[in-house]
């Protein structure tokens, strides 16, 4: 953020002074108040909260390397040519522009090609280098533009993929709180405001105070874009001016779209699940309802639905019974265009309650309708610790040694299938 004046209450005086004083053995000279009110603010001026919070990122930094060796760390060729990402310049203030095509992110291509450590470095790597960036600026916040263009939630069906995005936020939340100017997610297609209001309990009000939803309305979303950002720091899809040699608008040789991952690239087995082996089929018939119930007695779980019709509409909704007996609409019953286009959503779901999830075929007199669904609970996410374990720390050091050894041979050169090293070579 811009280095202002700071106008504080003497509440927050003090409790600025406190904080400092506590983690005065961990700042670097560049940590000013600015910093620290970052740290205060996201937990509510309370000192004790910020120092804890800060003291678990340096431990984080310092795991990860983050302040010496992320920077110059050579990503894996699978994240190179398919993770979505690019920056296109910065806005009228100097904040980084951050450009990211959620289409190309493919989470279980990901995680059945490279570790999961190096998803959550590539993201370190691509925060700091903004942040690097941001703060040659002067302005040390980042400006975001998620294009959910072909965003698709079954993409998220599975546990692990699910876990993976929710590892991300929380990695963004618990070490970078208030870096956020602002966030632009545009051409959010309907299902999209249903994963958004599960992944939203992971974020911290200020980064959703800073983000603004638009759907595919170019019309709409791109003057928000240029009222703060030039055209030539945006590409031409997005109304700026920026494009490719070869007149590609998306000006994907900066913006890389990623894309699905092919699987000559897997090296393990993920296991997911072959939802087309759980798929129900029945035919409902004219003028009769089903209706599904499903007892939900845990905290953290959420009920997920897919489901389509062969030909012809359906009415869908679903009803929550809590543990009074008080019935309330969840989602509100309408016809659905399930014949067009596959319906899917998901939402969390409160404990202890039961929920009626209804198919209803009763406003037909004609018309028998063939269904196939998928209706489940899924368990509780647990909290995901994205903080290095003991084995993560391990794996991340033999995988650095390894690539320290391999850097070094190449630099050495090879002769005649010999490794070559060189007089000044440490080894």
């Amino acid at each position: 953020m811009p280095r202002g004046k700071i106008e504080l209450d003497d509440d927050q005086k003090f409790a600025l002074m406190k904080f400092r004083r506590s983690v005065h053995d961990i700042l670097q000279p560049q940590h000013d108040d600015h910093y620290l009110l970052r740290w205060l603010r996201a937990r509510n001026w309370n000192p004790e909260a910020a120092e804890k919070m800060l003291r678990e990122s340096y431990m984080f930094r310092k795991q990860w390397e983050i302040d010496s060796n992320l920077l110059t760390w050579d990503p894996p060729e699978i994240l190179k040519l398919y993770h979505p990402s690019g920056t296109s310049g910065c806005d009228k203030d100097g904040a980084p522009v951050l450009i990211i095509p959620f289409q190309g992110f493919d989470p279980i291509g990901f995680l059945n090609s490279t570790p999961k450590l190096d998803l959550i470095k590539m993201a370190g790597k691509i925060l700091e280098t903004n942040l690097k960036m941001a703060a040659e600026t002067g302005e040390n916040q980042l400006v975001v533009i998620f294009d959910m263009e072909g965003f698709d939630i079954k993409q998220y069906a599975s546990r692990p993929a699910a876990e993976i995005a929710i590892s991300l936020i929380q990695l963004y939340e618990a070490n970078y709180p208030e870096i956020l100017k602002q966030c632009l997610i545009i051409n959010a297609p309907r299902v999209f405001s249903i994963a958004f209001n599960v992944v939203k309990r992971f974020m911290h009000g200020y980064t959703l105070s800073k983000i603004q939803i638009f759907k595919n309305e170019p019309k709409k979303w791109k003057p928000v874009l240029l009222s703060n950002i030039s055209p030539d720091n945006l590409p031409e899809h997005y109304g700026g001016t920026l494009r490719d040699p070869d007149g590609n608008p998306r000006y994907t040789t900066v913006i890389k779209p990623g894309g699905k991952i092919p699987k000559s690239f897997y090296k393990r087995n993920i296991e997911t699940t072959d939802f087309s082996k759980e798929y129900i089929r029945t035919v409902l018939k004219k003028g009769n309802k089903l209706i599904l119930d499903f007892l939900v007695v845990e905290e953290g779980c959420y009920l997920r639905w897919d489901f389509r019709t062969e030909g012809h509409d359906i009415k869908f909704g679903i009803t929550l019974k809590d543990e009074n007996g008080v019935e309330s609409p969840v989602v509100r019953y309408k016809r659905v265009a399930s014949n067009q286009i596959d319906e899917s959503g998901v939402i969390a779901c409160q404990s202890p309650a039961t929920y009626f999830v209804t198919f209803d075929n009763t406003y037909s007199i004609f018309r028998n309708k063939k269904l196939v669904y998928r209706v489940w609970v899924t368990p509780p996410i647990e909290k995901l610790n994205i903080i290095p374990t003991e084995y993560d720390l391990k794996e991340l050091k033999s995988s650095l040694e390894e690539e320290l050894i391999a850097s070094q041979a190449k630099s050495a050169g090879v002769s005649n299938g010999n490794v070559v090293i060189s007089e000044s070579s440490n080894m």
